[in-house]
């Protein structure tokens, strides 16, 4: 165990026991289920875990034979979590890091914060942005460890756009030319529709599970206000083209209405962020089915901390979105994902699961459980035949990626447990695989 936690510290992979030491079937037994999907837990099944799979939900009392046992001492068994609104190789380093390091200095701070994500509970993250696909292939080969990752790649960007990372002294661009954050994959700037198929198709062949354009300003932007509208509809058009051409879909970061309703007219499956949407326009995101990626962003003690008053300014205006964001999601019955964003900030990579808890204060515990596990797996599932991974994923079923997690705590009355892994996760399987054991 000392070796195992040696490497977990640098994010390296400590050969995962498969299901037991004996390389036998799993059976976790004495347990209150939660599964992803309805809102109740039941204490009437047994989880037969064979490989990488839930292979079956015995029911309890049954004798299963030549098993591995788990005794969950009747704690709480959730699906490991998702976040659907992640950085893998930004939520780490800061903006100076990111956009100045030497690339391979990101890529290892990356490969530890994966596996601290995944000893958080984070069994699998939509990436939104950012040069993912090395650490993924180091993931899924069991170089590094870490959650399962959905990327999207560089995110697609017009000149002046949120995805532009360039400083006043280095503009007017010469053609040709490419800034340190486009060598590096973090964002790709792309003016008119040619140029975005261009850069689209790239992220594509490099294996992206979805696409990410910015269509709008954000707080964080030090040029490009909160407000701006970003891309022309025929751009963003062109992003959805290629994704369907490719079998899956357009993520978009965009905050406000006439954002919004451009992508959704475009095409874009997936609104990311959106808490200066007005009711009209959540309407039309419940009318056309399109999810409705949300944060907690609620100006807190968890926030990002901004030293100029207009950036202060807009996280006010956008935490004051988020309550009625939520509100307005559940009135129309939108389709809510949940994601955290903590973006090029090493402090606040801890709260991953604390912000998780927070949406209670909107819905009920477990409401917020099965938005962070069912319904982001249904989430992934647009990506089709792109998804990178062979079965459903947020679900304890038969036939689900054996991704599950052992609580202490009550996920019936509160998440408040989600804020301390360390000590209330007891049991963490992703695949079939012990990833931590302290029953």
């Amino acid at each position: 165990m000392a070796t195992l936690g040696m490497f977990a510290g640098f994010g390296l992979a400590p050969g995962y026991a498969q299901g037991g030491a004996s390389g036998r079937a799993l059976l976790l037994e004495n347990l209150r289920l939660f599964d992803g999907e309805s809102l109740r837990l039941r204490d009437d099944v047994q989880i037969l875990i064979e490989g990488d799979r839930i292979s079956a939900l015995v029911p309890r009392g049954d004798e299963v034979q030549n098993v591995e046992r788990i005794d969950c001492g009747n704690r709480a068994v959730i699906p490991g979590l998702i976040d659907a609104h992640w950085h893998s190789t930004l939520a780490a380093v800061s903006q100076l890091t990111a956009l100045t390091a030497d690339i391979g200095y990101v890529h290892l701070l990356a490969a530890r914060e994966a596996g601290a994500t995944l000893r958080r509970g984070f069994t699998t993250i939509r990436d939104v942005g950012g040069p993912a696909f090395a650490l993924k292939r180091a993931i899924d080969e069991a170089v590094v460890e870490g959650p399962r990752i959905f990327p999207s790649g560089a995110m697609l960007s017009q000149t002046s756009g949120h995805g532009d990372f360039r400083q006043l002294n280095e503009l007017p661009s010469a053609p040709g030319t490419l800034s340190y954050a486009e060598k590096m994959g973090v964002s790709a700037i792309a003016d008119g529709a040619d140029m975005v198929l261009l850069r689209a198709r790239e992220q594509l062949m490099k294996g992206a599970s979805q696409l990410k354009v910015m269509a709008g300003g954000g707080v964080a932007s030090p040029y490009d206000p909160l407000d701006a509208v970003q891309y022309t509809e025929r751009e963003l058009r062109a992003a959805v083209e290629a994704a369907s051409d490719w079998g899956t879909y357009v993520c978009a970061h965009v905050y406000t209405s006439e954002g919004i309703k451009r992508s959704v007219r475009a095409g874009i499956k997936s609104i990311e962020h959106g808490q200066l949407a007005d009711e009209e326009t959540v309407k039309i995101m419940a009318d056309t089915g399109v999810w409705w990626s949300l944060q907690p962003f609620l100006a807190d003690e968890d926030s990002n901390k901004y030293p100029d008053v207009a950036r202060q300014d807009a996280q006010k205006r956008v935490a004051e979105g988020t309550v009625k964001a939520y509100e307005w999601g559940e009135r129309y019955k939108v389709d809510i994902a949940f994601g955290t964003d903590i973006l090029m900030n090493p402090a606040g990579t801890v709260t991953q699961g604390r912000q998780l808890a927070k949406i209670t204060r909107f819905m009920s515990p477990l409401e917020a459980l099965r938005m962070a596990t069912g319904r982001n797996g249904e989430l992934l599932a647009l990506s089709g035949a792109r998804a990178p991974y062979p079965a459903p994923l947020g679900v304890i079923a038969p036939g689900a990626m054996a991704d599950l997690l052992v609580v202490d705590g009550d996920p019936e009355t509160d998440l408040a447990f989600l804020g301390d892994p360390e000590n209330s996760l007891r049991l963490i399987l992703k695949g079939g695989q012990v990833v931590k054991q302290t029953l």
